[in-house]
């Protein structure tokens, strides 16, 4: 090979790496692992997964990979796989490993971007299969500016308890997290507890209902950067294997085409995105995922944003944890393409944006057919003119309890307004045990802080609280908020996101027992209810609990970790 390094359009950075006789030692160690003279002539695309055998959400993304690997090497690119990390919120939730949830979206995001740039690769196809691991991918993507298209590792099939014969009650993790209250209820049995535990999670996939997994999922096909359906397929079947074998196709076409991940990431598709998720009932993470997708790709948005187009879009999808229905049921009736068309026809969506097919978001949504007709065919989706909601669930809140905002899921199934007196609690686990052992009443605002992204550290999700109070069936009856977040699973009359949070000096650290919380999902407010004068002295003589952490990953987190409302990002002060 000649020392010189001609630019070639399809290797602009593999070339870099293995072409020219000084590159002899770069060859040499790549013959190692299986390249051949020839390869060194392809665009080396990556093929980045979360593949373990920790969850189920990703326990068959290796083989995936795979898939994604046959489909590069066949459009003529030079497949290179790795691994990241992941954890499942599913298993530490409640406990403090929780509190490296968060972190794990930046650490996935950083171990990519490493990867991808340390080695030159051309392009990049990432498989995920979890909440954090889905954005963490995206937020990669966006910062390297790489030709590259996102797979989504598809949805759970529903569990059914052995005396469910009839498939009547569709289960899934957090019908467990709900049955652990209805058991300190007294409402199920040991056995019947272990029941559900035994036959909630029936092989992969990524949690069912419109949780956060699936949530992004729709919000990642919604920016364009992944294939047609690739969203609302499940973990098990040819589809999924086939939408990675595309994948690896489309990359290599986007390298030839010269396309890359910002000419997609516009401020039109984060429109498109945000419309597409409140339409079908996403989770609150969206919000705070996608603001680090779009700091990563340099797109300005805010928490207004959410607030302006939630406006405008009524919630139409009948979906858990709100509602009746999973992601295989919606699969079932056409997935999200059919709702992304109804937004379309109604002006909602931005058609002109660019796709990772290559073409137009308009082009690719011509041929979709409409769902079944509502309500004798299907009842997941209702028609436009009979919302369950006539504008968003996803309400953005400020007050003098959140000056910097505040983010709730409130569909109005439990109400639109809440005062009561606060119950405090200190962190997560103290909560859980006040709810499970019966001291949060009828009528009362629980309080937990201490748990936001620099207080955690790592903002842990209250899916058990919110679980525990929907099993001892105070689900309309209580409200929660909280400094940290929450889980796609958790529904009822609950406030994460309180920023600025109790450990960067904010109001819910002032709130005491017996204060009146005031919550109005109309006038998007959330005040606490005491005198100016008072607010004030209290602010004032307030002092922040010290670091929990002084040293490794989570103490480095807090030092960096932005607000809740910049998406909690851990390179915005930079």
């Amino acid at each position: 090979m000649s020392n010189t390094k001609p630019a070639d359009p399809l290797r602009p950075h593999s070339s870099v790496v293995v072409d020219g006789n000084d590159r002899a030692p770069a060859r040499s160690m790549l013959r190692a692992v299986g390249f051949t003279d020839e390869d060194f002539k392809k665009p080396q695309i990556a093929v980045a997964s979360s593949a373990s055998n920790m969850t189920p959400c990703n326990v068959h993304l290796g083989d995936l990979s795979e898939h994604a690997q046959k489909g590069i090497n066949a459009a003529g690119g030079k497949a290179v796989y790795f691994n990241t990390i992941t954890v499942t919120d599913g298993i530490s939730m409640g406990t403090q490993g929780m509190r490296y949830s968060l972190v794990s979206r930046d650490v996935i995001a950083d171990s990519i971007e490493t990867a991808v740039a340390a080695e030159g690769f051309d392009g990049l196809v990432a498989i995920g299969g979890c909440d954090k691991n889905m954005p963490g991918c995206m937020m990669a993507i966006a910062r390297l500016n790489r030709p590259a298209v996102f797979i989504y590792g598809g949805s759970i099939l529903p569990g059914f308890t052995p005396g469910d014969c009839d498939h009547k009650k569709p289960l899934d993790i957090v019908s467990v997290f709900e049955a652990v209250g209805k058991h300190a209820k007294g409402e199920i049995d040991d056995k019947g507890l272990r029941d559900v535990e035994a036959s909630a999670i029936p092989g992969p996939g990524s949690c069912g209902g419109m949780y956060t997994a699936n949530t992004m999922a729709t919000a990642i096909e919604a920016l364009g950067m992944s294939l047609p359906n690739s969203s609302a397929q499940l973990a098990v079947g040819k589809e999924k294997r086939e939408d990675c074998e595309r994948a690896g196709a489309a990359v290599m076409a986007m390298l030839k085409k010269g396309t890359k991940p910002r000419d997609i990431l516009t401020r039109k598709a984060f429109e498109n995105s945000i419309t597409v998720c409140l339409a079908l009932g996403g989770s609150t993470n969206l919000i705070l995922h996608l603001l680090a997708i779009a700091h990563s790709a340099e797109v300005p948005l805010t928490l207004a944003d959410f607030k302006t187009i939630g406006d405008r879009v009524p919630l139409l999808a009948d979906v858990k944890p709100f509602g009746k229905y999973g992601m295989a049921h919606l699969i079932r009736i056409g997935g999200i393409r059919p709702m992304m068309k109804i937004l379309l026809d109604r002006g909602l969506l931005h058609g002109d944006v660019l796709t990772v097919t290559g073409e137009t978001m308009a082009e690719s949504l011509k041929d979709v057919q409409p769902y079944p007709s509502y309500p004798d065919q299907q009842d997941v989706i209702r028609p436009w003119d009979q919302p369950i909601k006539k504008d968003t669930h996803l309400r953005v809140l400020h007050g003098n309890l959140a000056p910097g905002g505040a983010v709730g899921k409130i569909t109005g199934k439990e109400g639109l307004y809440f005062k009561g007196p606060a119950k405090v609690y200190e962190s997560e686990e103290d909560a859980l045990q006040g709810v499970l052992r019966g001291d949060v009443v009828k009528g009362d605002v629980v309080v937990i802080r201490n748990e936001g992204p620099v207080g955690g550290p790592g903002m842990r999700e209250m899916l058990s609280p919110t679980s525990a109070i929907a099993g001892r069936g105070l689900i309309k009856d209580v409200a929660l908020i909280t400094d940290g977040r929450f889980s796609g699973g958790s529904h009822g009359f609950d406030v994460g996101h309180i920023t600025p949070e109790a450990a960067k000096g904010g109001p819910i650290g002032i709130v005491r027992n017996g204060d009146l919380i005031e919550i109005d999902a109309v006038k998007n407010t959330m005040s606490l209810l005491i005198p100016d004068a008072e607010y004030a002295s209290r602010l004032a003589a307030y002092k922040p609990l010290p670091p929990k952490e002084t040293r490794g990953v989570l103490a480095k987190y807090a030092r960096l970790v932005a607000t809740a409302s910049e998406g909690a990002v851990t390179d915005k002060y930079l």
